[in-house]
């Protein structure tokens, strides 16, 4: 006889704290809270087709499982990466039988941006007759993956990365249920190895409370956590100096075009967890900051990186960062239109709102025409345009 407790027992961690409704879900308060879009939906027993865009591991695919059993609709869960038109169309042909009986589908495509244009094509008529609800869930941006004519039959839900606070509910939950205690250190570690990621935060967790010696009074440590996730923890307080001194020194390696040194840094960062936007940011700021007229496509290359992160994520967009970094290390460094604008704005604070030259301004009406606005004024003329007690003055040297 088949026992279903033990059977139970021996799922993961992270499957048998999957959520079974909608209020068991950690996260997407703007999709799922009291005044989200999708509890408007439900509430009506209505659910469009939609493609939900957001980072790995966020829970597009439970939060599509749910949506399927609040409406009482079959779930078929499918993957671009592993299934093809025939299984679509094994899908379609089910769903059309299902329908004839009254019962819904819904069919979810993960890495729906997998799929190619004809592969999407395909998709188009189904989704239009209402065949199967479609649900697809990409990590890209969809307005460039997704193909025009599905996306507007569609409705693009954002799904956001968890935050602290969410994997702290996680691990709250986790302990309650392993019956276990953690240090505060061991905690802070766990979610920083864990990088946003619940799946791996619960793996990681589950295997520390096994390897762990049980003791209430101490917890589940620093340790357990290292040895559970084969990852030392790196001495680096997102808000401490060490914190501080990495991104100075990875400023000052780029500054100094040593490669190899950005480069450490920068691993030094990725490898503790830090935010890639912030570091991406950094980055924007140095391209203009020491860069600057030297090679001003580095502006470009940065805002590339920055928007990389933006849309990627850890742990691709590491990549798109060192592309990045060994990009402005090696180029060449010119600080004068960063000094030359400084120089203006001390002047500003110094002088205040000196007055323009009337040649240079402007002259909407015959009033200020007949004061001299606009008067004499030349498009590509050689003579400076500071106000006058400025003349002479020169900011940006080349």
């Amino acid at each position: 006889m088949i026992n279903y407790t033990k059977m139970r027992e021996n799922r993961p961690l992270a499957e048998i704290l999957r959520p079974t409704t909608l209020d068991d879900v950690i996260g997407q308060e703007h999709l799922v809270g009291k005044n989200g879009i999708i509890r408007k939906l439900l509430a009506s027993q209505f659910l469009p087709s939609m493609v939900f865009w957001g980072p790995p591991v966020c829970g597009k695919t439970t939060l599509a499982f749910l949506l399927a059993s609040v409406i009482h609709a079959h779930f078929e869960p499918h993957s671009a990466v592993t299934s093809s038109l025939a299984d679509i169309r094994a899908v379609i042909k089910d769903a059309n039988e299902r329908l004839a009986s009254g019962e819904k589908t819904v069919l979810f495509l993960d890495e729906i941006h997998r799929f190619n244009k004809a592969q999407q094509d395909a998709l188009l008529p189904h989704v239009e007759k209402g065949t199967v609800i479609f649900i697809g869930a990409t990590t890209e941006n969809p307005s460039f993956e997704v193909i025009a004519p599905l996306l507007s039959r569609c409705r693009v839900l954002v799904l956001n990365p968890l935050t602290e606070s969410h994997l702290d509910t996680m691990i709250d939950r986790a302990l309650k249920h392993l019956k276990r205690t953690i240090t505060d250190e061991g905690k802070a570690f766990l979610k920083q190895v864990a990088n946003g990621d619940g799946r791996a935060l619960l793996t990681i967790l589950e295997i520390a409370a096994h390897i762990s010696p049980v003791q209430p009074a101490i917890g589940i440590s620093t340790a357990d956590i290292e040895e559970a996730a084969q990852k030392k923890m790196l001495q680096y307080d997102r808000t401490g100096e060490e914190h501080y001194n990495t991104i100075s020194a990875f400023i000052k390696s780029m500054r100094a075009s040593d490669v190899d040194a950005a480069l450490y840094y920068l691993a030094r960062m990725v490898a503790a967890g830090e935010d890639p936007l912030f570091i991406a940011r950094r980055m924007v700021v140095f391209a203009s900051e020491d860069i600057g007229m030297a090679q001003p496509t580095a502006l470009v290359v940065a805002n590339a990186v920055f928007n990389a992160c933006h849309t990627i994520g850890y742990p691709e967009c590491q990549e798109n960062l060192a592309h990045g970094v060994v990009y402005l290390a090696v180029a060449k460094k010119d600080t004068t239109a960063y000094r030359a604008y400084f120089a203006a704005l001390d002047d500003v604070k110094k002088y205040g709102n000196l007055p323009i030259p009337l040649v240079i301004r402007n002259a909407p009406t015959k009033l200020m025409k007949s004061l001299g606005y606009g008067k004499g004024y030349q498009a590509y003329t050689k003579e400076t345009l500071l106000p006058d007690k400025l003349k002479g003055k020169k900011y940006y040297v080349r």
